[in-house]
């Protein structure tokens, strides 16, 4: 969330940082609420204060002062109990609004409603241009790769068992990217595939209500994640990181789930938007300092991996409309997919890298000590670096061969153990 304190000092700022990131949040309200909760928090502490001298007062008062004393500190407790109940309501209320503004914008994001004023910064490799291309469902059912039909007997529409040398190929996209990531001094970790609402709620998730794209759990206060993002973002809750020790690098890996509600269309077509797949997620904590070239480095994995797949693609900037709430400034990665535009072929989204600068470690109180020793908000980071979904749609459409076969890209074949499908 943002400082409370530099809403009250930038106020305008705020509000047309809504109104660029098109998200609807009352900042006047806001405002009259925050005034009259300062004035609440300092009548609550001016009871608070008169009640002790009362209570002071009756250590050391003659018998004849008491009564008087008991019955005006019986009105004090009253009094103070009537304050504190209309500071939680404020409170409450002031809370919910600071948790629905987004975060701040960098400068150079472009400005624009939605993906389609998205800046293409560059294309990177050549696209394999066939006669006739078949997308990854046709590549599929000619292999007998994916089942979408048991999928859906079993778990529901959406969910699809992976078989044969695409299970194996998952796998491998595993371990090459956490390989990869390991060199580059990242912690490995494979996280819970549940968290509590505070997490998400502290990562810029809604986990229950109507717009949510969380499954939640009956009952309980968990929630299934829809990105190791969340586990990992509430992995150093409430905690002190030392300073010596940032930037601190993790490449989790993790099932994840998503409703995808009222996404379906011409291009969620197989494997695009699912309920479930597995994703190694980079997650970063930093300092302020260093969260720029952090953010530069997260994009360059991203790039590297997928050169090292041989699949085409280019660099989004993702321009105001389409942040989404924690994001400072983000960036994603589309591959070419010759299934999207019924067949003609398009860019599909497979990675995004996010700085999130101080906007989750101020809900879930995450802090370093500066030079100085006073305490700091770290920034966190986030970067995918494969989703395997729709890294294998990018791999089926590019890789395949004018005979129908699909040929593996040379980093994964020591994983897999075979260099082609069909």
């Amino acid at each position: 969330m943002l400082d409370p304190k530099y809403i009250r000092e930038h106020l305008q700022a705020v509000a047309e940082n809504c109104r660029e990131r098109n998200v609807k949040v009352d900042v006047e309200a806001w405002s009259k609420l925050d005034s009259q909760r300062l004035d609440l928090m300092q009548a609550a502490e001016k009871l608070r204060n008169m009640r002790n001298t009362v209570a002071d007062k009756m250590k050391s008062a003659p018998p004849e002062e008491r009564p008087t004393l008991i019955e005006s500190g019986k009105q004090l407790k009253d009094n103070l109990a009537v304050a504190e109940n209309k500071l939680q309501e404020v409170e409450d209320e002031w809370k919910s609004l600071l948790l629905a503004f987004p975060n701040m914008t960098h400068p150079d994001s472009p400005r624009g409603l939605d993906d389609t004023e998205n800046v293409q910064l560059r294309q990177v490799g050549t696209i394999n241009q066939l006669p006739q291309p078949l997308n990854h469902v046709v590549l599929a059912e000619k292999h007998d790769l994916i089942d979408f039909t048991r999928g859906a007997k079993v778990a529901g529409a959406k969910f699809y068992f992976l078989k044969g040398k695409l299970a194996l190929l998952e796998q491998a996209l595993i371990r090459y990217a956490l390989d990869y990531l390991v060199a580059e001094g990242f912690m490995p970790l494979t996280t819970p595939d549940v968290a509590n609402d505070d997490v998400l709620v502290g990562t810029g998730f809604q986990p229950r209500g109507p717009e949510t794209q969380i499954y939640s759990i009956e009952n309980t206060n968990l929630s299934l994640i829809g990105t190791a993002e969340i586990t990992v973002g509430g992995y150093h809750k409430d905690e002190i990181l030392e300073a010596s020790k940032l930037p601190i690098k993790y490449a989790a890996l993790s099932h994840c789930f998503r409703t995808e509600a009222g996404s379906y269309g011409r291009e969620s077509y197989g494997l695009y938007r699912v309920h479930q797949f597995s994703k190694v997620e980079m997650f970063v904590f930093c300092s302020p300092e260093q969260s720029e070239a952090m953010h530069a480095e997260l994009l360059r994995h991203e790039e590297n991996i997928f050169k090292a797949l041989e699949i085409p693609y280019r660099v989004v900037d993702i321009c105001t409309g389409d942040l989404g709430g924690p994001a400072y400034r983000k960036y994603d990665l589309e591959a070419w997919m010759w299934g999207r535009k019924d067949g003609v072929g398009d860019w599909g989204e497979v990675t995004s890298t996010s700085n999130c600068t101080d906007y989750q470690a101020r809900r879930l109180n995450i802090r370093t000590k500066s030079e100085t020793g006073d305490a700091q908000f770290v920034h966190t980071l986030n970067g995918t670096a494969v989703a395997t979904s729709r890294a294998m749609i990018a791999l089926l459409e590019n890789c395949q061969q004018d005979d129908g076969s699909i040929r593996i890209p040379h980093v994964l074949i020591p994983y897999c153990g075979f260099d082609k499908i069909g």
